[in-house]
């Protein structure tokens, strides 16, 4: 299986697709191999590798690598806040804002869209799911959460997990209008959380740095939103103020460079899935689809 493409199905065409991978050659060595394995326990997953590898995608230098890698990976400038000629550096493209109507956000209050870009799997009951990326893998709330107390408040709740690669969008956003608590940091590794290694070791999501958000939400009750970190993504910066109410499809934050997951967690019976996300997750596919499209209606 390790050697396996990635596919996963895209929302609006409606179809599988294989995932072109970026760095995929250095992930495959570095998860799939013995010796690359060794590198990441050794160096690759530090935190100090990750603010190396930073360091050069914030020095002026990097800001040629933009263009190629939007004509390498067929990145929709139109969507850009700003020109593609204007970023300073690497970094400052990756976390780049769209323009308001790149993102529309779907539906009334009572439905909730997808906080990021990106690939997604969820999970109508987190308890009885059989697996995540592969059958027999999983992980506990309580781990995930670092809080036994909220994990078991939210026993029996719906998960949704987005996947972004490199080359999607990578601010996250409110999937629900409501309002953030103080965002709690939880310290740990900078593992890969590309599939060619969470195929491997699906246990990288809850040893990784995450920061865990919970939002007071009239219509959803209280949601839990998780950003995972990842090699070379050292930074997880917040942008929203806790305490202040925010509407559905607000920025909540960004990731610095690098690959990135966000683990949104739903109270029990509170939200129905949309059905194609429920059918491809069945069979451990990921679905892409945009931030602010539909994710789900309250029940």
């Amino acid at each position: 299986m390790s050697a396996d493409p990635i596919r996963y199905y895209d929302r609006y065409a409606q179809a599988v697709k294989t995932e072109q991978v970026y760095g995929e050659r250095w992930l495959r060595l570095a998860y799939e191999n013995p010796i690359g394995r060794g590198f990441v326990w050794l160096m690759a997953r530090r935190i100090w590798f990750s603010k190396l590898y930073g360091r050069k995608m914030n020095k002026a230098a990097s800001a040629n690598l933009v263009l190629p890698f939007i004509t390498e990976y067929n990145i929709d400038v139109d969507d850009f806040a700003k020109s593609a000629f204007d970023y300073r550096n690497f970094n400052e493209f990756f976390y780049r804002a769209l323009k308001p109507a790149a993102r529309p956000i779907a539906g009334d209050e009572r439905v909730a869209v997808l906080p990021a870009d990106g690939r997604h799997l969820v999970f109508p009951d987190v308890d009885a799911a059989e697996g995540f990326y592969v059958k027999g893998m999983k992980f506990t709330l309580a781990e995930l959460l670092g809080d036994a107390a909220l994990a078991a408040s939210l026993a029996g709740g719906a998960m949704l997990i987005s996947r972004l690669c490199p080359v999607d969008y990578h601010r996250f956003h409110f999937p629900v209008a409501g309002v953030p608590g103080e965002s709690r940091l939880i310290n740990g590794w900078l593992y890969s959380v590309s599939p060619i290694a969470l195929r491997r070791n699906l246990r990288y999501l809850v040893e990784n740095k995450r920061v865990v958000t919970v939002i007071q939400s009239p219509g959803f009750g209280p949601v839990v939103m998780v950003e995972v970190g990842a090699t070379n993504v050292g930074s997880i910066q917040q942008s929203h103020v806790p305490g202040r109410a925010v509407e559905k499809g607000a920025e909540k934050g960004l990731f610095a460079f690098g690959g990135s997951c966000v683990i949104t967690i739903f109270p029990r019976g509170r939200i129905r899935f949309e059905p194609d996300l429920v059918a491809q997750s069945a069979q451990q596919v990921e679905t892409y689809a945009r931030m602010g499209d539909r994710l789900g209606v309250a029940v």
